[in-house]
């Protein structure tokens, strides 16, 4: 065998090989951060996103199938502390959207909105005694409707609810709740005479309800609706 030559260059010196293969490792503060995730196999991407996702899975499936855990910690299951709050507060609950969606302002917010409203003294005060009357009975019958829930709930929790008895509970918070309800929805009903319709429309608009739905633009004797 003929021994192995090393090329040389045209001025003898021996050649050295150039070019991407042997680029030199670039391991300054520019070299490009290692991302193993790239590095890693396509197999073990697929089989990584896979489990992600079946435990995505699992979790949405155990909300769903759970929807009142932990609700059965409640002294009163069909109330959450908030609510007993607020309805022992004689807050709105909620019970008169139908009048404050559309067009008819509630006394609590009106007064709150006391500067932005332009009140005068004398509707500040008239919407003054609305709220307080409101909120009293609203006190009064906000404890009432707790104290059945409470009744309620605590019929099943001691295992002798009946037909019969279930029947008389439910008429009994049921006309608790109506007549709370009545009482939030008469407040703004005595509210809005009072108010102009420039004052109404700038609170539609500050709290958000677009146009207000109907009542905001009708007039306050309640033209464009025949009830009779």
């Amino acid at each position: 065998m003929f021994p192995q030559r090393w090329p040389r260059n045209s001025d003898g010196a021996k050649a050295v090989a150039s070019g991407p293969a042997f680029a030199p490792l670039n391991t300054g503060a520019d070299a490009p951060a290692f991302n193993p995730v790239e590095r890693m196999p396509v197999m073990k991407k697929l089989f990584i996103v896979a489990a992600a996702t079946c435990a995505l899975s699992g979790a949405v499936a155990a909300g769903a199938q759970q929807p009142y855990a932990g609700q059965d910690q409640r002294e009163i299951a069909s109330l959450s502390q908030t609510d007993i709050q607020a309805l022992l507060a004689g807050q709105g609950w909620g019970l008169a959207k139908p009048a404050e969606l559309n067009g008819y302002p509630g006394p609590a917010h009106v007064l709150e909105l006391d500067e932005e409203l332009s009140l005068t003294a004398e509707q500040s005060g008239a919407i003054k005694a609305i709220f307080a009357e409101m909120q009293t009975e609203a006190q009064r019958l906000g404890a009432e409707y707790v104290a059945a829930e409470r009744h309620l709930s605590g019929m099943f929790r001691m295992g002798h609810a009946t037909p019969e008895m279930l029947d008389r509970q439910l008429a009994q918070s049921g006309e608790i709740l109506a007549r709370l309800r009545a009482v939030h929805l008469k407040a703004h009903l005595e509210t809005r005479p009072l108010l102009s319709a420039d004052q109404i429309a700038t609170y539609v608009d500050l709290r958000g309800y677009g146009h207000g739905g109907n009542g905001a633009h009708q007039d306050h004797a309640g033209e464009g609706h025949n009830h009779d």
